[in-house]
């Protein structure tokens, strides 16, 4: 199978159901928010991470493909069929899991931070910001799984933590606003 098709040479795509939909139509923006933040998530990774986090965001990146197979999927013709790209409240509760785990290790927050610090906790502040605009993006959609959306949320609040853990264990001060 070639990578090109040439079906997308007209500005459109299909969703999962078959539909023809424009390359700008707000689904596709969506899932396309959410792919970005998985390429970030794959930079944070490739800045060296301890074994522990890399775990973590493996696992968040195979979901981010899952969560966005439902957003390419509104008839729900995928959810049933394919087991990989189920995402359930096991799922948020396993995200609020870790977040539990790695605030043990951190400081309370008295005022906002500014995000930086070490290039790996960089990056995941930054892909924290780009999985924002993603909810943003699945919120505009208009009804979603409930579950989506508590996933979103749970997911950028663990890129937070993550950020911060990373910059601890580096030794790097956050900065406070």
């Amino acid at each position: 199978m070639k990578i090109y098709t040439r079906t997308g040479d007209t500005g459109t795509t299909n969703l999962f159901d078959g539909t023809r939909v424009a390359k700008s139509d707000p689904r596709v923006d969506a899932y396309g928010e959410v792919d970005e933040a998985n390429a970030v998530i794959g930079l944070a990774r490739a800045s060296g991470l301890d074994p522990d986090l890399d775990a973590m965001l493996v696992q968040i990146q195979r979901d981010l493909f899952a969560l966005g197979s439902r957003l390419a999927d509104p008839a729900g013709h995928i959810a049933g069929r394919v087991e990989k790209a189920a995402l359930g409240q096991q799922d948020v509760a396993r995200l609020e899991g870790w977040i539990d785990r790695l605030e043990e290790e951190l400081t309370p927050l008295r005022r906002f931070i500014l995000p930086g610090g070490s290039m790996t906790g960089t990056a995941l502040h930054h892909a924290r910001t780009v999985f924002r605009r993603a909810e943003r993006r699945m919120v505009a959609l208009g009804v979603l799984e409930p579950t989506l959306l508590a996933y979103a949320n749970r997911l950028s609040d663990l890129l937070f933590v993550m950020a911060r853990c990373v910059n601890r264990r580096a030794g790097m001060p956050e900065v406070e606003w």
